[in-house]
């Protein structure tokens, strides 16, 4: 129906009528962005480049070895072809390691333990998420740091579980009030499935806690076929100790992890100019070959193992030897590991997101878009830390974490791109709006009808007018932050237990969280 008494139609419905039509949740299918969507467009490292790494790290993989293997992993690398030296390294041919890559797991699904949460790790496929072990939480009222609690982190994951431009919740802060590790590991998985419906990763001390861990996760799945069957949580691995070494026990756990059915992340972390060498393309080097030989140690124990090639250097400001996860050459650094995952065809996660800066100001702000935007426009699948992470991994911060979802919300429409058609060319559009309309595509159909599906609106940030914002009391971006997270706290978890599973939990496992 249109009114044509001032001679030029107007749309039915009114203002009100379209603005409730927009504030309506999108179909999957329409929305501007998802888990999942491709990028891969920003390559920093030539085709030369590349291959120049890849040989490279087989050389050191061949040459120098790694050391402090547990006897367990030194008889199935050993078995598969490795050598051990007089030296008590272990040293890979390059011909072991193409027959591992072509066995190794290429298209990996991590489960959520709702199936629309699940997450399809191949190719350029983007997935923003958490991670780290953070001591301290950020007190943006206070402006300090207190000690990191097991409340925070289930309060973390029921945040996460609210934002939809966090597609996974990896364990991003320590327990510091639990002072036993056994039951920090295991409250670290209930607090974390308690609280969201996404993917979880997390990490174990000792490999004599993994049977507890499996345990409660095959309670909380039903029982251990459908466990196996979808497994919602991963094992994060620092499997080495950077520069090339076996880290001992975290093998073990990682071999217990493999028998349990879980996905593992092969996390190398060196820090470019201390645990890693200080240029940008030899720290690469060095957590390829790592990580490769992470590639021939879990193809070895179990072919096609689900496994995420975890190269997570570094850096270092060298005028101190501090860690700047917030600096340009991190960016870098990030995007050049993403470009070796897609070289060899392996599912593949690096650090991105990390702000040196203390709070979420507009330092933090300028560091975590950079290595974000980069890491997705080069196809990183697995993008961990992008949100909440301050003080170089010491703070998080749930309001960090609430910012971080519009941050990721811009950058995941930059991995999008631009889609080039007769369509979004639009000369028709243009042709009538020039010769036979008003002069403006404010009113065009083709403007209103990709309002919401060509373009990402924040949920936090302000885009009004100075007037607009001064009658509205000049709202403070970390007030509405604080405002979210409470209106998010303040209603019952949608992953929360059932109620007779939550106490078979509590009296089989020491829970810390109240009931």
């Amino acid at each position: 129906m249109t009114d044509t008494r001032s001679g030029r139609p107007t749309r039915s419905g009114g203002r009100a009528a379209r603005t409730a039509a927009r504030a309506a949740p999108l179909e999957e299918a329409l929305r501007p962005i998802r888990a999942g969507m491709s990028g891969g467009r920003y390559r920093p490292l030539t085709d030369a480049d590349v291959t120049a790494i890849h040989n490279a790290a087989l050389t050191a993989l061949e040459e120098i070895g790694l050391a402090d293997a547990p006897p367990s992993g030194i008889e199935y690398l050993t078995r598969a072809g490795a050598n051990l030296g007089d030296d008590g390294r272990i040293r890979i041919p390059r011909a072991l390691v193409e027959d591992m890559l072509a066995l190794a797991c290429t298209d990996l699904t991590l489960c959520g333990r709702d199936p629309a949460y699940d997450l399809q790790l191949n190719g350029t496929r983007v997935h923003y998420g958490t991670a780290g072990a953070a001591v301290h939480m950020v007190d943006v009222d206070g402006r300090n740091y207190r000690e990191s609690t097991v409340q925070d982190l289930h309060d973390a994951a029921r945040i996460v579980q609210q934002l939809d431009n966090i597609h996974f919740l990896q364990r991003p802060m320590v327990a510091r009030d639990i002072t036993d590790n056994k039951e920090m590991d295991l409250n670290t998985i209930y607090a974390s499935c308690a609280g969201t419906l996404k993917h979880v990763g997390t990490s174990f001390t000792e490999p004599s806690f993994v049977p507890d861990a499996l345990e409660m996760l095959q309670m909380i799945a039903g029982d251990e076929a459908t466990w196996r069957a979808r497994p919602f949580v991963s094992n994060s691995n620092c499997f080495v100790v950077p520069p090339m070494k076996f880290a001992t026990e975290s093998c073990q756990v990682m071999e217990a992890c493999i028998a349990g059915g879980m996905p593992v992340l092969l996390l190398s972390a060196g820090q470019a100019g201390a645990t890693a060498p200080a240029p940008i393309a030899g720290a690469i080097v060095q957590a390829v070959a790592e990580c490769l030989a992470g590639v021939v140690y879990v193809n070895s124990i179990a072919p096609g193992h689900p496994a995420i090639f975890g190269t997570w250097p570094f850096v270092s400001d060298l005028r101190t030897g501090a860690m700047s996860g917030g600096s340009g050459e991190q960016a870098l650094l990030t995007a050049g590991c993403a470009q070796m995952h897609r070289f060899y065809g392996l599912p593949g996660g690096a650090a991105a997101g990390i702000a040196d800066s203390k709070l979420p100001d507009m330092q933090a702000g300028w560091e975590q878009m950079c290595s974000n935007v980069m890491a997705g426009l080069a196809g990183l699948n697995m993008v961990y830390e992008a949100a909440g992470m301050h003080a170089s991994l010491l703070g998080f911060c749930h309001e960090s974490l609430i910012l971080g979802d519009d941050l990721l919300g811009q950058a995941m429409r930059c991995v999008r791109g631009i889609e080039v058609n007769d369509s979004t060319i639009g000369l028709e559009t243009m042709r009538d709006v020039c010769l036979n309309g008003p002069g403006h595509y404010l009113g065009s159909d083709q403007t209103l009808a990709l309002m919401q599906t060509e373009y990402v609106y924040p949920s936090t940030a302000d885009r009004s007018s100075p007037k607009e914002w001064e009658e509205n009391g000049k709202p403070d971006l970390l007030r509405n932050a604080i405002a979210r997270k409470e209106m998010i706290l303040a209603e019952r978890s949608a992953a929360r237990f059932d109620p007779a599973l939550d106490q078979a939990l509590r009296e089989r496992f020491n829970i810390h969280l109240p009931a």
